[in-house]
């Protein structure tokens, strides 16, 4: 069928519409920038609602949009050379990706689904580039996620070697709390079980053993619907000799 050849950014953009007020106000990087700035972003970021299980990027197809995500929780992922798939990494509300691939206007080197009902922004790759040729506050920005990005794939790195499933599950909720990266997610991630094995690559029963455990240390607070952090810096080195 000719719709599994058309880029899914493509076949989402017919769905798309413009931001709401609301949705406006928590995208952190537009409040820093100049009124002109700021009017070229909004006449050009759109949104859309992806559906569970449904790709916003896939590996080899070109970049044409800079994303965000409103509202949900995507994962990022490729396949090894044997076919084994491989969880990079969550990206939780108030996570924009993807800025190595637009600067470079290169194809995608992973593939970015919803792992539940999602909404998404896009800004255009030709308004980012207008935005990094005239806007400090945007460079500053996007010079701030590269170099924040860098430490979680370094970390994610780590996390892969990791043997003990109480520690990867602990390292890998501590990532999805990062302050920078994720602003939107505050003190509560909204995330079932079943979500969480999928990024950490465990069966749902042994996350909630992980989460148990982690629980009890008074590393966090397993509630309704989410996951409340208690102490970030004892989570994030979970599981260090």
């Amino acid at each position: 069928m000719n719709a599994t050849r058309t880029p899914p950014s493509q076949r989402l953009v017919t769905r798309a519409r413009a931001l709401t007020v609301d949705e406006a106000a928590g995208i952190a990087w537009l409040g820093a920038l100049q009124h002109d700035e700021r009017e070229r972003a909004l006449s050009d970021l759109k949104v859309v609602q992806v559906s569970a299980g449904e790709l916003l990027c896939r590996v080899g197809r070109p970049a044409t949009y800079w994303f965000g995500v409103i509202d949900g929780l995507l994962k990022m992922s490729n396949d090894t050379a044997m076919g084994i798939p491989i969880t990079f990494t969550g990206i939780p509300p108030g996570g924009w990706f993807g800025e190595g691939t637009v600067i470079k206007r290169e194809a995608y080197r992973y593939n970015i689904q919803a792992l539940r009902k999602s909404v998404v922004a896009g800004l255009s790759v030709e308004a980012f580039h207008w935005l990094i040729e005239r806007s400090i506050p945007f460079n500053r920005f996007i010079t701030q996620q590269l170099n924040e990005r860098l430490g979680q794939f370094i970390g994610a790195r780590e996390i892969d070697r990791m043997t003990d499933a109480d520690g990867r599950v602990a390292r890998s909720l501590a990532a999805l709390f990062h302050p920078v990266l994720y602003p939107g997610v505050g003190g509560l991630l909204r995330i079932t079980q079943l979500e969480l094995g999928y990024l950490v690559g465990l069966s749902r029963q042994r996350v909630n053993e992980a989460l148990q455990a982690l629980q009890a240390a008074g590393l966090i607070a397993v509630e309704y619907g989410g996951v409340r952090v208690l102490d970030l810096e004892r989570l994030r080195g979970f599981g260090q000799s």
